[in-house]
């Protein structure tokens, strides 16, 4: 699929620039802030005058800014209004730049780097590649095809944007070429157990407080889903703020209530600081949650997928659990073995 995507067109836009805007989506994870970083890094090695910024809220993940390249970042309100030559990361619409998706449609060349099935084909020129690991990989592709040598601080944004997506290297997106790209980011002076710590094993006491809270209230269903079962939870922002817990600390919490043996499928909705409502949903295999989160305004992948609400948890609840049914196999077949995961 990579041979169909526009490199030499991507990469003659940028030689001609003045000036490259980069944004990646919302609420930004490792691959999109570590991939955006990156490339800005590069950039700024050939001489290539850029600026980076994500919409509101603007605010840099706590467990993500050990990420180098932060002081190329604008707030976006800074960002130009309509850029010659603007990048996307990891953004699956235009929607999902919130507050920047206006300086995107008025973009002259809007170039799209992405890996998301869910791809909506905005933009002038696309990069986009599902069987890409990570948007990382798109980007260390472009980079290279503008000639630019890998630093051990662009190398780190990409390893974090790698290891993110493939779940630290366990997911089926781990391919060969997978860790090839990591053995040429490790060769750089990128290390894996500060990359590790940083992105999965530290937390303040309060995230222990308010995972307790969302597993002694998570729910199973062994009925739902067609037949295979789901376990689903919510994290009220009430309880974060009791606890002093930032919204973005939340992001794991799905990786421990999907380990549930009884379901297929796993759901977690976080309320935000604004009173609206992230859910983040996740399959073995036998279910598809990309084609549901789809139907409620959101995106994503077969096994990994995440829509926004204003409704409250229980309300969602009915109508996800009817996409859920009609996104399923049959009880007892698609459940993925071990080695197929796919997930971002």
């Amino acid at each position: 699929m990579s041979g169909a995507l526009d490199w030499g067109r991507a990469v003659a836009l940028i030689e001609q620039a003045d000036e490259v805007c980069l944004a990646c989506h919302v609420s930004p994870d490792g691959d999109a802030l570590g991939s955006m970083l990156a490339f800005a890094l590069g950039l700024r090695r050939r001489g290539v005058r850029c600026v980076a910024s994500f919409g509101d809220p603007f605010v840099v993940p706590s467990i993500l800014r050990f990420l180098p390249g932060q002081d190329l970042l604008v707030e976006p309100a800074g960002y130009p209004v309509d850029p010659d030559i603007m990048l996307t990361f990891d953004a699956a619409s235009s929607e999902r730049l919130g507050s920047l998706a206006p300086h995107a449609e008025k973009a002259r060349e809007l170039i799209v780097l992405d890996h998301h099935a869910s791809n909506t084909g905005f933009g002038t020129v696309h990069l986009v590649d599902p069987e890409a690991a990570a948007t990382a990989v798109l980007a260390e592709k472009l980079l290279t095809r503008l000639g630019v040598d890998l630093t051990c601080d662009i190398a780190l944004g990409l390893y974090a944007g790698l290891a993110s997506d493939t779940g630290s290297f366990k997911f089926a997106s781990t391919t060969p070429a997978v860790h090839t790209l990591a053995a040429r980011l490790l060769s750089a002076g990128v290390r894996p157990d500060a990359v590790g710590r940083e992105l999965w094993d530290r937390a303040p006491f309060g995230y222990l407080q308010v995972l307790s809270a969302a597993l002694g209230q998570a729910r199973l269903e062994p009925g739902a889903a067609a037949g295979h079962g789901l376990v689903w939870t919510s994290v009220p922002r009430a309880d974060r703020a009791a606890h002093g817990l930032p919204y973005d600390l939340l992001e794991g919490v799905i990786d421990v209530v999907r380990r549930c043996d009884e379901a297929e499928v796993a759901i977690v909705f976080k309320e935000t600081d604004e009173g609206g409502w992230y859910v983040s949903t996740r399959s073995r295999g036998a279910v598809d949650v990309g084609r549901a989160c789809s139907a409620l305004g959101g995106g994503g992948h077969r096994l990994a997928a995440a829509f926004s609400t204003m409704e409250e948890p229980a309300t969602s609840m009915v109508r996800l659990r009817e996409l859920l049914a009609a996104s399923a196999g049959r009880p007892g077949q698609g459940t993925v073995p071990i080695g197929d995961e796919v997930v971002s």
